[in-house]
């Protein structure tokens, strides 16, 4: 798999593929972090980038002890995929 990189100016996790980029979006709000949105080009996907892409974002979070808010739907699948990750999730806010 190819490395991630924190691109913090445009608040995105990227992987760079040839000339393209896949990423998964962010914001920071309040105390949480903020999942926004994940693309990968239409010849990359199924190979795994979106899914690397989630699993670093949690990764990110632990490590910076902050809650996380999903609104990308792709993440969403991926949190129901993968339990082991819905402890770090808002509760707050995916209570509703």
């Amino acid at each position: 798999m190819t490395d991630i990189i924190n691109n913090t100016e445009k608040q995105q996790f990227e992987i760079h593929l040839d000339d393209a980029i896949a990423y998964l979006t962010y914001r920071f709000y309040k105390k949480d972090i903020a999942l926004m949105h994940t693309f990968v080009p239409d010849a990359f996907k199924g190979k795994g980038f979106g899914s690397a892409l989630a699993a670093f974002a949690f990764d990110y979070a632990r490590q910076e002890k902050k809650p996380v808010m999903v609104y990308c739907p792709f993440v969403g699948k991926y949190v129901k995929d993968h339990p082991e990750v819905r402890e770090l999730l808002d509760q707050e806010f995916h209570r509703r």
